[in-house]
């Protein structure tokens, strides 16, 4: 369990002595630093008085929004710090100048057009704080006819093309892409925000100048085309979401209580299969002979296929195939992820005990180490920082954090 109230959040883990400020709103910024907290860095957020709007987002206990419960931000912010700061008064941007020159790095997702008057124009920053590691991201980055546009998931799935090629192999044409659940790009630009802010850290540690990066939400998600790109480039071939798969059979199946995914395409698989299913009659069909026909006929060989499915459980069927080597993937909701033993054997999942929540169970780290890592803190109350960053970081009186509140700099 956590210790919410714990004084600083700064852990022995591979990052200890790492010391990061973040500001923005939102996931892309908050998941980057989440990841560097997590592995030990000392990550102050700076929020608003109004709050990151995260923190209006659910899920809420019993469905009642409430500042302080956003699960979202629960799950992004623990073993941080959290202060508040009013970046567009001078007093508020002098106090942040102080933060940072105490900082390794500095991780924003504030929109370009934004930023001067927040004071987080990054050749501003770099002239001001030359030791500093100034991480920006943005949905187009920082240049290009884009730079000042805003997005959102929805959008950026889209620039980014990963939409135009879901779902897979789709023979409704009629109906449009799909983008992939949640908030998928704000997550990618936080990891490659992470990535590439510790790189430059260790470029600096090793005597090289420090680096400003931009991070484009875009090209993180063109990044993870994959051969998509060499199909156009090497034979002019677009890919397409639209028609049926070559090789069959690959299709989804229901079973008794759950769901598996099937896909069986080379031939000595495929064998393996029948035998599994009892050597039907009908697989012994010319329209079933090689993976090609079984591709072309797959409607009539999925039929015949759910079939037999639905008289298993997902789970055994799962462990029938895998036992005979046969490529079936149990579906797992979330029910079965919580349960799934390969998870719960490596201690995934962790439960925290939250103020005015209790305990909850939430993904932990996707990565081992060492004696592993820990949540230190719980996710920061609105300025629960305040008094120890100003005052025992920064050397500020109680009378001079008292003026910056009243004046709303803080």
């Amino acid at each position: 369990m956590a210790e919410s109230d714990k004084a600083g959040t700064a852990g022995s883990g591979i990052l200890s002595g790492l010391k990061v400020v973040e500001y923005g709103e939102g996931i892309a910024a908050a998941f980057a630093t989440k990841m560097m907290a997590d592995l030990g860095a000392d990550v102050i957020k700076v929020e608003a008085s109004s709050g990151d709007r995260a923190r209006r987002r659910g899920p809420f206990p019993n469905d009642k929004e409430d500042l302080e419960k956003s699960g979202l931000f629960l799950y992004l912010n623990n073993n941080k710090r959290g202060v508040t700061l009013a970046l567009d008064r001078p007093e508020g941007r002098e106090l942040f100048g102080r933060l940072l020159r105490q900082a390794d790095i500095l991780v924003h997702n504030v929109m370009p057009p934004q930023r001067a008057a927040l004071g987080l124009d990054s050749a501003t920053l770099a002239a001001q704080f030359p030791e500093l590691i100034i991480t920006g991201i943005s949905p187009f980055g920082d240049s290009g006819p884009y730079k000042d546009w805003k997005a959102y998931p929805l959008n950026l799935e889209n620039a980014g093309g990963m939409a135009f090629l879901a779902p897979g192999a789709s023979q409704s044409p009629e109906l449009p892409p799909l983008k992939a659940f949640g908030d998928q790009p704000e997550y990618q630009g936080g990891l490659h925000a992470c990535y590439a802010a510790l790189a430059a850290y260790w470029s600096r540690l090793g005597g090289n100048d420090p680096l400003t990066i931009e991070i484009s939400i875009q090209e993180c998600i063109a990044a993870m085309l994959e051969l998509n790109f060499m199909h156009y480039t090497y034979t002019g071939r677009e890919t397409s979401r639209l028609g049926r798969r070559i090789l069959g059979p690959w299709l989804l199946a229901d079973c008794s209580d759950g769901t598996i995914f099937v896909a069986c395409a080379e031939e000595a698989q495929w064998q393996r299969m029948v035998e599994v299913m009892g050597n039907p009659e009908w697989a012994q069909e010319e329209l079933f002979k090689d993976r090609l026909t079984r591709g072309a006929n797959s409607d009539a060989l999925n039929l015949f296929i759910r079939e037999w499915a639905s008289t298993w459980k997902a789970q055994e069927l799962f462990h029938q195939g895998q036992g005979k080597r046969v490529p079936f993937a149990s579906v797992n909701g979330m029910k079965d992820i919580y349960a799934d033993p390969q998870l719960n054997f490596r201690n995934f999942f962790v439960t925290v005990d939250y103020p005015g929540i209790g305990e909850v169970r939430i993904p932990g780290a996707p990565a081992k180490w060492g004696d592993g890592w820990s949540i230190r803190s719980t996710a920061p109350r609105l300025g629960q920082h305040n008094e120890e960053v100003f005052g025992t970081d920064l050397g500020m009186t109680k009378t001079e954090i008292a003026r910056l509140r009243e004046s709303g700099a803080i």
